[in-house]
């Protein structure tokens, strides 16, 4: 939890509520998270996957 802090206290959300810091750090986490899944599901199915160009 103190990376956590310190990261919150180095950056721009230093002196905003503690609101504002916990929706931020939210939606930045609820990214993250649906990247990484994205990620492991292009890894686990991607060579099944076939695109096919043409007309």
């Amino acid at each position: 939890m103190d990376v956590l802090n310190l990261i919150v206290r180095n950056s721009s959300l230093n002196g905003m509520p503690n609101w504002y810091k916990a929706t931020t750090l939210l939606l930045f986490t609820t990214i993250f998270v649906m990247l990484m899944c994205m990620l492991a599901i292009l890894l686990a199915y991607g060579p099944q996957t076939t695109i096919r160009f043409g007309y």
